[in-house]
């Protein structure tokens, strides 16, 4: 069993990236094993954590094929048909209320 190192905030050595950082890179961590940690003190729970890998190992990102495109685009117009008027709402639907604003306030008329 290995300990992997552990870092202090912002003080992550040359070389290390998070997830986010990699993909603002156009990289991924493609497979490899997190090389270190980093800790975030907070004062009345756990300290957060981020997880670090190697950048000269980190894989270029996937290119999006045609199918994925049209995969996510179904998904987002997913988002924006109201479940109880099944009308498109013309916005994405907040889960907060889980319908368009005309059905869950029903004092708003629906747009023609």
């Amino acid at each position: 069993m290995s300990a992997i190192p552990v870092h202090r905030w912002r003080l992550a050595p040359d070389g290390l990236a998070t997830r986010r950082q990699l993909r603002a890179l156009g990289l991924r961590p493609g497979g490899q094993d997190v090389a270190a940690q980093l800790e975030r003190p907070r004062r009345r729970r756990g300290p957060l954590v981020a997880y670090l890998y190697l950048v000269e190992q980190a894989k270029p990102v996937r290119p999006m094929t045609p199918a994925k495109w049209a995969a996510l685009a179904k998904a987002n117009a997913a988002r924006r048909i109201c479940p109880e008027c099944r009308r498109d709402a013309g916005y994405v639907i907040p889960p907060s209320l889980g319908m368009c604003t005309p059905c869950a306030c029903p004092n708003e008329q629906h747009a023609a």
